[in-house]
């Protein structure tokens, strides 16, 4: 072959997660019926030799590459998501500072060649007070205005197609009051404002990882123009024991490691608890904290 790599004639590994993400939703299906030429294409095109397909993530399918002259990389392809919809655009946006650097991208196809994070280590190797402090400096860093024209949608987008799913839910909510109001609070929360910058919206410990151009680098990005206060929630969910244990204590403490509105992030943390769309809602710790955080 004229790009001097051997491309694979192995199946394509679809991670187990994955596959159950896509199934019963057609266009996914499509999508995943799809992959392994779509990536074998990619290979070929971009020299890449593949190794080891990444288990972690219900919304991509990734794996470690080499490129013809060396470097290591990973190929990543998101599946059709709503939310991840603008990662590409993002990642040019931040150009590596602190994300991971997009190396090479197929928009049509959704599909990103990475720069590869070394040692790669998981930011949850870390004690959760760390944490705050390593996602609160990354924050920061991301959180900019991108000049117009840009195109990044409004936070109120997914916020609105979240109220769409959860309202076609209703009949399975196991407190109507709390989820109406976490709904209001939602809509309020997201509308948008003379301040609002670029969010990661995705941006919690697990999609933070040790690197050598950087101390740790952030990795799979949905970016969407909104409020600061917002970018404090995946966090949060990502430290569940804290959060059950000592709600108003543990959002106060991730605020102020973020420097962000404690009663901003209060009502935000609680507005997704109550409201947001999920496959669960009889979660007694969900409603528990939700409750807790009312206001």
């Amino acid at each position: 072959m004229g790009t001097g790599i051997q491309v694979s004639s192995r199946p394509i590994a679809i991670p187990d997660h994955l596959a159950a993400t896509c199934r019963g939703r057609p266009e996914r299906e499509a999508w995943l019926a799809q992959l392994p030429h779509v990536v074998t294409e990619l290979q070929r095109r971009w020299s890449l030799e593949l190794g080891n397909v990444f288990e972690f993530g219900n919304c991509s399918w990734a794996a470690a590459a080499t490129l013809r002259d060396g470097r290591q990389a990973v190929l990543k392809l998101g599946m059709p998501h709503m939310e991840g919809l603008q990662e590409i655009a993002g990642l040019r946006f931040w150009h590596g500072e602190p994300t991971v650097y997009l190396i090479d991208a197929d928009d049509a196809a959704n599909a990103m060649l990475l720069e590869r994070c070394e040692p790669g280590e998981s930011l949850r190797s870390l004690a959760e007070p760390e944490q705050d402090r390593v996602i609160g400096g990354l924050l920061h860093r991301l959180w900019r205005v991108p000049p117009a024209p840009h195109p990044f949608r409004p936070l109120l987008a997914m916020v609105q197609h979240w109220i769409d799913a959860s309202l076609t839910d209703a009949a399975r909510w196991p407190d109507e009051g709390i989820a109406r109001e976490g709904l209001r609070q939602m809509a309020a929360l997201a509308r948008p404002a003379p301040d609002d910058v670029l969010l990661a919206t995705d941006l919690h410990a697990g999609n933070v990882l040790a690197a050598q151009r950087q101390p740790w680098l952030a990795i799979d990005p949905k970016p969407f123009i909104g409020d600061r206060a917002y970018d404090a929630t995946q966090h949060l969910f990502n430290c569940t024991t804290r959060l059950v244990s000592d709600p108003h204590g543990t959002v106060a403490r991730v605020a102020d490691a973020l420097d962000v509105d404690r009663e901003r992030v209060r009502l935000w943390t609680f507005a997704r608890l109550a409201a947001e769309p999920r496959d669960d809602w009889t979660g007694p710790a969900t409603l528990a904290t939700a409750r807790a955080l009312a206001p």
